[in-house]
């Protein structure tokens, strides 16, 4: 069993860590949470509804309650800490990019009241903006959930005289409309700007497709986009077939890609894949835990003579790892060598992974000492692997020593490192030291990831903190992380389930504004409780919300409007699930427990029959 770490000794130990980066050394850090405790319920809401009306996150606020900002001295080698701006800012690197042309978009961004198509024109019409295509790429990155707005934006600036669109800019404006699956809008912008359009776009399209589950028009993109003469005198065919195959296999089509592969080697008898293509087929089938035909492919690719690269013995030691393989994968290392390929990063982080996976610390440590006298030597993803093996165990001092062991080699920590301590206390409910890790991460100059914000989101709506959830919700907009699905549909639930209906109707509101079509299990449970507290007027304004954008209209099995149903159906599952303990207790024939398994009959009264029957023979012997 991992040691028990107290909450005093994690929080030292992190604060020594973080104050142990490079590039940001502050002395002061922030005080534990002096309020994490529910007040009177009216006053809870009445305070929560304020707040949440409000622009300012108060959790930037210096001299708020519960977080206590540091003072505005700072060490003389420091630079100083930045408390969020309001309104929205981000850094800006480039004297041509205004802060205030950036500032009052998205304040239009984020006011309620404006709608996306020609109110939101008439509004950037009124600000006199001369957009660029640095400022537009700036507010693409920041609102990157707000797909119908960019929209508006994208097509507003190209009316404005002497606007040109960047390539960059174009592609990210094809990505947004095939993030929302809005590839007619996306192949209409194709054919309408050629002069625009590359390889890069056509791999963004065929990612697209890929993720949504559309093999085939996938395949097609590429089939077109071959047929172009630009691709083909760039002699980027090789390059998007490759992109083509990585998008099917990375999500799990890898059989149509192993089809279409097929399908192109007969067509051209001769030729013989590249070892790219090889590897992105074998990680294909790992990650699909399809053993038997990855083992498959690599003795056809030993069979064409395509000599493996270090990549692909990469490949194979992280897909035996990823499969609880770890001592084949060992070997694949002492094989490489014989055939004169060294080991690097890309081979020995599996395995320091896999082995921290199983809780193999002292194995995991000994391979890493070993990595360390190679030239390449560990790399982030080596310490991280092992952070997260330790935060999985819930040895959060072991963690610790590795984040102190990787600063101390001159490793900066990124968000993924801290999001593996955010995972523990997200799973955990540790509230107080999630937030305080999240507070010291800000003061010592760290930006948290969308990732980040999920886990704590994830982690206050479970817990019912509304105040706190509320808050790290505008500490998200503000730093540059629009609200997407998941936080967007976690806080409107949890506005539910705290029976502020107004607040959840107004971010259900604003989702529609911005472009994202909330979840049909949402729109259900708001309509449902809306009916259930009388409120008509404000249901069937959601329902016309709801049907204004196409969605589907499926719901989980579990979902029950009758809370009399749904506790039956557990007390049944439950009475279910008892039976069938006792029976495996004392059935110790396999056959009998089939015969159970697929008989019509009720789950509970067939079981008691069996352990009867049981009884009578074990009676008669």
């Amino acid at each position: 069993m991992p040691p028990k770490l107290k909450t005093s000794s994690l929080h030292s130990q992190l604060t020594v860590a973080l104050s142990l980066t490079p590039a940001h050394r502050s002395r002061h850090f922030l005080s534990p949470y002096s309020i994490l405790f529910k007040p009177n319920l009216t006053t809870y809401l009445q305070t929560i509804i304020h707040r949440f009306f409000s622009d300012q996150s108060w959790l930037s606020v210096p001299g708020n309650p519960l977080i206590k900002w540091p003072s505005q001295s700072h060490h003389p080698h420091c630079p100083p800490s930045h408390p969020i701006p309001n309104p929205i800012s981000i850094h800006n690197p480039d004297p041509k990019f205004s802060q205030n042309d950036f500032s009052t978009i998205s304040n239009l961004f984020t006011d309620p009241n404006v709608s996306p198509g020609p109110a939101f024109e008439a509004a950037l019409d009124q600000t006199e903006v001369e957009p660029d295509p640095i400022l537009l790429q700036a507010l693409f990155d920041h609102f990157d959930s707000s797909p119908k707005l960019l929209y508006t934006l994208f097509f507003w600036a190209e009316k404005q005289p002497g606007f040109q669109s960047s390539a960059t800019l174009f592609n990210s404006m094809i990505n947004m409309l095939a993030k929302s699956k809005k590839f007619d809008s996306a192949w209409s912008l194709v054919l309408d700007r050629a002069a625009l359009v590359s390889g890069d776009t056509f791999a963004i399209i065929i990612r697209r497709y890929a993720r949504a589950g559309m093999t085939q028009p996938a395949i097609r993109t590429f089939e077109f986009a071959c047929n172009l003469d630009p691709i083909r005198e760039s002699h980027s065919e090789m390059s998007l077939f490759e992109i083509l195959l990585d998008s099917l296999c990375k999500e799990g089509h890898v059989k149509a890609a192993s089809e279409y592969l097929d399908q192109k080697r007969k067509l051209e008898p001769s030729w013989v894949p590249s070892v790219r293509v090889y590897n992105i087929l074998l990680n294909g089938w790992f990650r699909s835990r399809k053993l038997k035909h990855a083992e498959k492919l690599w003795e056809e690719m030993k069979m064409d003579d395509v000599k493996p690269s270090v990549v692909t013995y990469g490949t194979l030691v992280e897909g035996y790892c990823r499969m609880r393989y770890a001592e084949r994968a060992i070997k694949l290392v002492h094989e490489m060598r014989k055939e004169g390929i060294e080991p690097n990063a890309i081979v020995y982080n599996p395995i320091i992974d896999a082995l921290g996976e199983a809780q193999r610390f002292k194995e995991a440590m000994r391979m890493l000492e070993r990595f360390l006298v190679l030239e390449s030597g560990p790399t982030i993803s080596t310490y991280n692997s092992l952070v997260k093996g330790f935060c999985k165990a819930g040895d959060l001092a072991g963690a610790s020593k590795i984040l102190k062991m990787m600063i101390g080699r001159g490793f900066v920590p990124t968000p993924t490192t801290y999001n593996y301590f955010f995972k523990y206390f997200s799973k955990h409910a540790k509230i107080e030291e999630g937030m305080n890790l999240y507070t010291k991460m800000i003061e010592s100059g760290y930006t948290p990831d969308r990732l980040t914000y999920h886990l704590l989101m994830k982690m206050l709506c479970e817990e019912e903190r509304l105040d706190l959830a509320v808050q790290v919700s505008k500490e998200m907009r503000a730093r540059g992380c629009d609200m997407d699905l998941a936080t967007s549909t976690m806080l409107v639930h949890l506005l539910c389930k705290m029976r502020s209906f107004e607040e959840a109707f107004t971010e259900f509101e604003d989702m529609i504004r911005r472009g994202i079509v909330p979840q049909y299990l949402t729109f259900q449970r708001m309509n449902d409780a809306l009916k259930k507290e009388g409120m008509i007027e404000m249901a069937q304004k959601l329902r016309g919300m709801m049907s204004s954008v196409p969605h589907s209209m499926k719901l989980p099995n579990t979902y029950s409007r009758d809370g009399d149903a749904s506790r039956a159906r557990r007390t049944s599952i439950m009475r279910k699930a008892e039976a069938m303990s006792d029976l495996l207790k004392t059935c110790k024939d396999p056959r009998e427990l089939v015969k159970c398994r697929n008989s019509s009959e009720n789950v509970v009264s067939s079981a008691n029959l069996l352990i009867e029957d049981i009884k009578k023979k074990a009676d008669k012997t």
